[in-house]
């Protein structure tokens, strides 16, 4: 325990000040003479830009008494290599501490590195000020001019005669030769192997890792699908295995091709009663497709119905050929209710694992994929990454997917924190700027301000192909061409998705983007993790869209101005009822068929004229019949004179519903009087058919 006043002095701001830091991260105290505990001390350090309470304490002794002495040195040399691609050789040479901004604004942690300053003596500077921006905050150039001016500095906007983006265009070249540079023979050190369990839905393969890593993952879920992906490490024997948890429903397809691409094995589940199945299938040729090996887990097995020969046949069929058969794959009976066979199959996966020699270099920065993303409650947006090669550090500057961060914590399968991550490891990172999309590559970078720009540069190119996509009209293919004066424009159903994690939604949207029509097509405005918010029904409003809600809800306010807007909100927890909803509300875009059925035909025999501006028709009805509610076509020979409704339809002085052949009738067409003796009526009804897509 420390008291309010000694950590102010330690991390070099005044007790009041330290009051305010405490303030912006919720850490409430009773006034100054307060005492703080070390996990408090901990997050004001982490604040300030601090590793420890000693760091700040040796940082601020001397730059207490003299804070120009350490910034002079410092500053003389951080601007050169960092103003280079702004500014060129010749401006560093005679102007050492400008510091020019892209934009009209700057973080204060890369505000103060430019100036050679610890970040907790900017953030004091600018409560001063009465300006409180935590180091992550953005500062306006109006205040940095100023605080840059109390330590020598120039602060201006860089000017655009100079073509900034060939440097970083030229950086982020240069990332991506990095990575693909071979490694030396002796650097790569081995692995452990990365495991996916695919198969048919409820043939086992969450029940099996459960009985691998000792855990439940069915309890709580929706139809008995596993709706999130992780990944997790098992040891056996001083040998580690990755698996990566993908769910077997068709739905997820496109998850589970990732999943074997991103693996080395693949451990094909199949029930020994049911034997191969339509998804066993798929999973096959996802497994062949990606080239990983396969082996075969027989689960069930403890089933009086298992019936493992016939299933070994049915393999053979689709060429796996299980070793007892002559074949080359691994094929072992297990159990995942009694755990029988278990370690049979993870000795199989080592086994597998030895003979393929798998190595990757762990001594360079690391290079991954996002297996799982999420925004978290008190963390933030969240990843699952596996590590495919290089060691991921607590302190490096990543892209993920088109966002960038600093890696703040690395979290373990077994939930706790850990330093660092080798080659095929799966660690949840902390301390990136937005959600990445499962599946999206990641790297370490030389700095956070190369991350950075990058990240910009990846944005900026997809709201630019965004705008020119929005712009552009959809493409003219030759069968639009050649059909293009046949039928009506394609209907168009517009979606926003928000789903809780990123794996749901992407296999939402592959499902979605399946459904084959030819009639309709389906718009996916927005796919984002979270809750549906006031901004989503906005969205929705303005451009006459539903929003599909997949195991979320509602922010407050959100439910009220959907009622306002007239926005439709669907929930779901079960991915069929989404599919088919929105396959229903695809029907309803389409126009019914309009199908036309003659019912009748009459002759006109006689004309009696009420006024000029109504006749009524006397008529032998000739074939069917003539109802009140049937709609009219009257000919004069095969000239169509007029088509309409029934004004009134009378037997005699009665009106009538109906009139049969040979019998005689008084028609008055509804709003039309130019037809004569001779002419025929036709009645005929028409039939409403809903189209299929």
């Amino acid at each position: 325990m420390m008291t309010l006043r000694d950590t102010a002095r330690d991390v070099g701001v005044s007790p009041d000040e330290l009051l305010q830091i405490l303030q912006d991260i919720d850490i409430e105290v009773d006034g100054l003479d307060a005492e703080l505990n070390s996990e408090q001390i901990a997050q004001v350090c982490d604040e300030l830009g601090y590793a420890s309470i000693e760091e700040a304490r040796s940082d601020n002794a001397p730059a207490a008494e003299e804070p120009a002495a350490p910034a002079e040195p410092e500053a003389a040399a951080a601007p050169v290599p960092a103003e280079e691609p702004a500014t060129g050789a010749e401006e560093e040479a005679t102007e050492p501490n400008v510091i020019e901004l892209k934009k009209p604004k700057i973080v204060v942690k890369e505000f103060a590195e430019r100036m050679g300053l610890k970040p907790n003596m900017v953030i004091a500077e600018l409560m001063r000020m009465n300006v409180f921006a935590s180091i992550n905050a953005e500062i306006d150039l109006k205040v940095a001019k100023e605080i840059g001016e109390k330590h020598g500095f120039t602060v201006r906007k860089e000017e655009k005669k100079k073509a900034p983006p060939a440097a970083p265009s030229a950086k982020k070249i240069q990332v991506h030769k990095i990575e693909e540079e071979p490694d030396a023979p002796d650097a790569l050190m081995p692995r452990p192997p990365v495991v996916t369990f695919m198969g048919h839905v409820d043939h086992g393969k969450t029940s099996l890792l459960d009985k691998i890593r000792n855990t439940r993952v069915v309890a709580g879920e929706s139809g008995g699908i596993t709706q999130h992906i992780g990944a997790y490490t098992v040891e056996l024997n001083d040998h580690r295995i990755t698996f990566l948890d993908t769910p077997g429903h068709a739905a997820f397809t496109a998850m589970r091709a990732r999943g074997a691409n991103l693996t080395d094995i693949a451990v094909l589940v199949v029930a020994a009663d049911d034997g191969v199945m339509p998804q066993t299938i798929e999973a096959i040729k996802h497994a062949k497709a990606a080239g990983v090996t396969i082996i075969v887990a027989m689960n069930k097995m403890d089933l009086r119905t298992a019936n493992p020969d016939r299933l070994k046949q049915q393999l053979q069929e689709y060429d796996v050929a299980v070793e007892d058969w002559g074949g080359a794959v691994g094929c072992c009976p297990v159990s995942a209710i009694s755990g029988e066979g278990i370690s049979g199959l993870l000795e199989r996966i080592i086994l597998e694992a030895e003979m393929m020699e798998l190595k990757a270099n762990p001594n360079k920065p690391a290079h991954g994929f996002v297996v799982e993303a999420q925004m978290e409650p008190g963390m933030g947006p969240t990843a699952s990454v596996l590590v495919k090669s290089g060691t991921l550090k607590v302190g490096d500057s990543v892209i993920c997917g088109k966002y960038w961060g600093r890696i703040k914590a690395l979290i373990s399968d077994q939930g706790t924190k850990v330093r660092s991550a080798g080659p095929s490891t799966a660690v949840k990172v902390l301390g990136l700027t937005n959600v990445p999309g499962a599946g999206d590559e990641f790297q370490v970078l030389a700095s956070d301000r190369e991350a950075k720009t990058l990240s910009e540069e990846l944005q900026a190119e997809e709201r630019k192909q965004a705008l020119a996509g929005a712009a552009a009209p959809k493409k003219m293919s030759l069968d639009d061409l050649f059909g293009g004066a046949k039928g009506e424009e394609k209907k168009e159903l517009r979606v926003i998705i928000k789903a809780d994690v990123q794996g749901s939604i992407e296999a939402i949207e592959h499902s979605l983007r399946g459904i084959k029509s030819e009639k309709v097509e389906i718009n996916i405005l927005s796919c984002d993790v979270g809750n549906i918010t006031v901004n989503d029904v906005m969205l929705a409003s303005a451009s006459d869209a539903i929003i599909l809600g997949f195991h979320t809800g509602k922010e407050s306010g959100a439910n009220a101005e959907a009622k306002r807007e007239g926005v439709e909100i669907r929930l779901y927890s079960i991915i069929y009822e989404l599919i088919e909803d929105v396959e229903n509300a695809m029907k309803g875009l389409l126009e019914p068929e309009l199908r036309e059925q003659v019912i009748g035909e009459a002759e006109i025999r006689e004309v009696f004229e009420l006024s000029r501006k109504s006749k009524i028709a006397g008529c032998m009805v000739m074939s069917g019949r003539v109802t009140a509610k049937a709609r009219i076509r009257i000919k004069h020979g095969r000239d169509i004179l007029f088509e309409g409704a029934i004004g009134s339809l009378k037997r005699f002085q009665n009106d009538a519903a109906e009139v049969r052949q040979g019998q005689e009738c008084g028609i008055r067409p509804d709003n039309f009087t130019n037809f004569d003796v001779g002419d025929t009526i036709e009645a005929f009804l028409v039939e409403r058919i809903a189209q299929e897509l």
